[in-house]
């Protein structure tokens, strides 16, 4: 048995019956290779009355240069598909934190009177109306934007594939506290197994395009 467990060891070098390999990932942490970044591609809305922008958890008491700097770049961008997105007529809802206010939203992305809202945790379909408001307007596509990226992004993103819907993620409408969070939810988005990834294209809001 020693001379078979050897010559395994000596072939399969992290074999953990080796004692080489490290017992989890935070032993292995340091040594662990950054993975290739997702690709992005290009998405064009053709149907846009069966689509919809969601804009989570923007709120000026953390989406500002000092608290989250990537929230605050990523409002110009968030900004112009949400422009692009009302000139179209695309649904658009926004979420708020459990202790948001609709008032709070920052002025460059503000809520019109007309616009579904929701409240709740990272998951934004979980004990409100989302659901229920997406399929009463025969919605098809969501565009997910917001902070945190690793938070309601990715969690709501998460959840609208597993409920059939087709979900977009523009990288540049995303944001968290530090890059770590916006890097690691998009390649969850990009790699999650089964209809995760199958339903979530990664993108940018440059490369989104609109009805002429």
């Amino acid at each position: 048995m020693d001379n078979v467990r050897s010559m395994l060891c000596a072939l399969l070098f992290a074999l953990p019956f080796c004692g080489t390999a490290q017992a989890d990932i935070i032993a292995s942490w340091k040594s662990v290779q950054m993975p290739a970044p997702p690709e992005l591609k290009t998405f064009a809305i053709t149907d846009p009355a069966h689509t919809a922008l969601l804009l989570l958890d923007f709120d000026t008491s953390t989406c500002n240069s000092n608290e989250r700097p990537t929230c605050a770049a990523s409002l110009p961008y968030v900004a112009d598909l949400l422009k692009k997105s009302r000139e179209a007529n695309l649904m658009i809802v926004y979420s708020l934190t459990s202790t948001g206010t609709l008032a709070a939203v920052p002025p460059a992305i503000a809520a019109k009177g007309d616009e579904k809202v929701v409240q709740s945790g990272v998951d934004k379909f979980f004990n409100t109306e989302l659901e229920t408001a997406l399929k009463a307007k025969g919605i098809q596509t969501v565009i997910v934007t917001g902070t945190m990226a690793h938070g309601a992004v990715l969690y709501t993103a998460s959840e609208a594939a597993l409920r059939g819907f087709k979900v977009v993620v523009p990288t540049d409408g995303m944001s968290s506290k530090d890059p770590f969070g916006e890097l690691s939810a998009a390649w969850i988005l990009a790699n999650a197994p089964g209809s995760v990834s199958k339903n979530v294209t990664l993108t940018r809001s440059s490369m989104i395009t609109f009805p002429q």
